[in-house]
């Protein structure tokens, strides 16, 4: 009777390592996929400022625009969590999106072939941002129904496992994308 005993509490306690150990790695994914929007996003704020370089070259009385996009950038670039990204991102993107519409009324910029060149290549970012941003949400989404389920709920809380939280479109974002910019003359 004890060796049975003894042999349930060593499985209780093997299968608790083992979903301890799931836990840790969905954890982990979470934080490899969040490290990897980082980076796309550096890559993006380090192209703006040349962007905004070549813009003034062509439109320096669209001060104000152009000082948005530096505004934006520079908090996005202060944004360390999916939460803080999520906002700033929202702003640079809209301010990103205001740009590129100002482009539309200088024909000499949009021919200009570093400006597209910058444009062409901020597109491409943008594509592998949204890539990376929904990895990252599947990655929290199967860590956040790991932690909920029966039975990692009864002791992930106590182990310090807590639900991340998704990479989200601000509002302002969502509308950027979902309404075209308005180009006037």
């Amino acid at each position: 009777m004890e060796w049975i005993l003894l042999g349930v509490i060593v499985l209780l306690l093997l299968w608790l390592v083992v979903v301890y150990n799931r836990l840790v790695a969905l954890r982990q994914t979470v934080g490899q996929s969040w490290a990897d929007i980082e980076v796309q996003l550096k890559q993006r704020h380090d192209l703006i400022p040349n962007l905004v370089e070549t813009v003034k070259g062509y439109a320096a009385h669209e001060r104000g625009t152009l000082e948005a996009v530096i505004q934006a950038r520079n908090s996005a670039t202060q944004a360390h969590t999916p939460e803080a990204a999520s906002a700033a991102e929202g702003r640079l993107s809209g301010a990103l999106s205001r740009l590129f519409a100002l482009a539309e009324a200088y024909p000499d910029l949009k021919a200009n072939t570093n400006f597209t060149a910058l444009q062409g290549e901020l597109s491409a970012l943008e594509t592998k941002i949204a890539a990376a941003r929904r990895f990252f949400n599947n990655a929290v989404a199967e860590f956040n129904a790991a932690i909920q389920s029966i039975p990692a709920v009864f002791f992930a809380g106590t182990m310090g496992f807590r639900p991340a939280n998704f990479f989200e479109l601000e509002a302002a974002e969502r509308a950027a994308v979902q309404t075209p910019p308005q180009v006037k003359f």
